[in-house]
């Protein structure tokens, strides 16, 4: 599905072209943030869910899902979705400049895009970030109460924005109505908290946050991610195991 909706023209014929073949994954030579916005409410979406789920074991590769509630209105109210995942989506169109919003779509380092039932669309979408790879170096931390993130310095001079994601590994939902009515959908490390925690112009800084404000109820994981802006190219990423 687009928003500037077109998803049953873009996406159907991705559709087409990823069942007529199965290639293997690009190699991520740095490190690569992959963004899957999906939705249950969306016909097009749960092959673009299973592909998430096999791309994910690639070490270089930090891939979480977004679900977005744009669809709602489709008969099935998204149980994962929150606004500001559809925001999120909404600025990196703005970002990019094209408005390119749709289901399912991936975000390649907040840079290039693609239809995320593609495997060869995604692939040429990890080649072009090859090209442009993550500069800045991230750390990420954790003891009993707080998340330490670190930022090194970097000939990096304009405005650029810290993120942290909160990820549970899996989710297996039952679509009652809509769309996708009957089907039961694993998700893959969804996205169930975002926020931004500040921000970074080049020099070396530290940033803490309390625990039980970014983590949530089943998320095993924490994701850093400082981009150009808020929604521009991403400038580094960290990833931590927690206990949460």
């Amino acid at each position: 599905m687009t928003q500037n909706l077109s998803r049953r023209t873009l996406v159907g014929s991705a559709a087409a072209l990823v069942l007529t073949g199965r290639p293997s994954f690009a190699e991520a030579k740095a490190p690569v943030l992959l963004e899957l916005f999906t939705s249950q409410g969306c016909s097009s979406c749960p092959p673009a869910d299973k592909i998430l789920g096999q791309i994910k074991s690639d070490p270089n590769i930090f891939a979480v899902s977004f679900n977005v509630d744009y669809w709602d209105y489709l008969g099935w109210r998204d149980t994962l979705a929150k606004p500001e995942f559809s925001r999120r989506q909404f600025d990196y169109g703005k970002s990019r400049g094209d408005m390119q919003v749709y289901t399912p779509q991936v975000v390649v380092n907040g840079r290039a895009h693609a239809v995320g039932s593609s495997r060869e669309q995604i692939n040429a979408a990890i080649a072009a970030v090859n090209e442009q790879p993550v500069t800045v170096q991230l750390q990420l931390q954790a003891n009993a109460s707080d998340l330490t993130i670190t930022i090194a310095a970097s000939d990096f001079r304009d405005d650029a924005t810290l993120w942290l994601f909160a990820v549970e590994p899996k989710v297996t939902q039952v679509i009652e109505r809509g769309e996708n009515a009957g089907k039961s959908i694993v998700y893959h490390n969804v996205v169930r908290n975002i926020m931004p925690v500040g921000t970074y112009r080049g020099e070396a800084t530290t940033h803490t946050v309390m625990h039980d404000a970014v983590m949530k109820p089943g998320c095993t994981s924490c994701l850093a991610v400082l981009q150009e802006g808020r929604t521009g190219p991403v400038l580094g990423i960290a990833r931590l195991m927690t206990n949460a």
